[in-house]
């Protein structure tokens, strides 16, 4: 189970992204209701699907080769998402993964922080730097996003 909130990030970052570690991510979607995905985090390849839900959802990832990945890829619908993600650690129990997008997406930049469980997140209070909470808004999906409009 995944459980996690989603903040859209307005305007310029109030520090550096320079000390923190970061992945190139690149995605793709089969399928957007359930969202099945295939994605190249540097060298990982994922295939993952997601149940319904905005908040809190089943979520499966499985292990692709390099093959197997590029396959896959030529038989999504709509765009390739490409994005950094910057990994924040916050308020020592949590990790902020920031992702910037790039490309046709761009300039948009989208927070997720994950909880273990659905009281957690309800009661989490986020940092000054989050603009509005995204989290019950399928625009910012991902999946949505890989239509091409952001």
């Amino acid at each position: 189970m995944e459980i996690e909130r989603k903040y859209l990030i307005d305007g310029t970052l109030p520090f550096s992204l320079e000390p923190f570690s970061c992945h190139l991510i690149e995605q793709a979607y089969l399928c957007t209701a359930p969202v099945v995905r295939v994605r190249r985090q540097d060298q990982d390849y994922i295939l993952t699907y997601k149940g319904s839900g905005l908040m809190a959802r089943e979520e499966y990832n499985l292990p692709l080769n390099q093959d197997a990945y590029l396959h896959l890829r030529k038989k999504a619908d709509g765009i390739l998402i490409h994005k950094i993600r910057y990994k924040i650690p916050y308020q020592q129990k949590y990790t902020i993964e920031l992702d910037i997008f790039l490309d046709s997406l761009a300039p948009l930049m989208l927070a997720e922080v994950e909880f273990d469980s659905e009281d957690e997140a309800n009661n989490f209070t986020p940092p000054e730097w989050f603009s509005e909470d995204v989290t019950f808004s399928t625009k910012y999906h991902n999946s949505t996003l890989s239509k091409g409009t952001p």
